[in-house]
């Protein structure tokens, strides 16, 4: 990686960054596909102090990326199934100003290294079926595993599950 970008874990102290990062990403994201009373929602079960805390409690390994000193982008993953060696990319996500310039496949890509080097085989990820995103995934070689239907609260996430195999 050249010396402008910088990707480090997070740890609980960069919860009020990762929030920000989030409060400008999330909304004009999902605006598209989403009421803005599922946004807040959602938003408010995801990207709380308390609930990023006990995201990072329960075992999801999130990672900040910076372009010199400033926070553009962040992502989440974890152990989906010891038993698969399947681990879950929880969550991915760079200002919309940054995207398109190789810098998502960069969060990506490192992603799939850290797993890959903790014995991962698969490494999965959930995107909305109406989410531009999926053909990114697609691109970096992710393909619909199978597809979903997650309640949250009194909304549900249509999704797609991708895969890539990283062995």
């Amino acid at each position: 990686m050249n010396n402008k970008y910088r990707i480090q874990q997070a740890t609980t102290n960069d919860i009020p960054t990762i929030n920000q990062l989030a409060e400008a990403i999330w909304e004009p994201t999902y605006r598209p596909i989403l009421t803005r009373e599922q946004i807040d929602y959602m938003f408010g079960v995801i990207y709380t102090q308390e609930a990023l805390e006990r995201q990072m409690q329960e075992g999801q390994t999130f990672l900040l990326l910076y372009d010199k000193a400033d926070p553009i982008g962040f992502a989440a993953y974890s152990i989906k199934n010891k038993d698969e060696r399947s681990y879950k990319l929880n969550k991915i996500y760079l200002l919309l100003s940054r995207q398109g310039e190789g810098l998502g496949r960069l969060l990506l890509e490192e992603v799939e290294s850290r797993v890959s080097s903790a014995g991962a085989q698969y490494l999965d990820l959930n995107v909305n079926k109406y989410n531009k995103a999926k053909a990114f995934y697609e691109r970096c070689g992710y393909q619909v595993h199978l597809e979903e239907d997650i309640p949250i609260g009194p909304y549900w996430m249509n999704d797609y599950v991708m895969r890539k195999a990283l062995a």
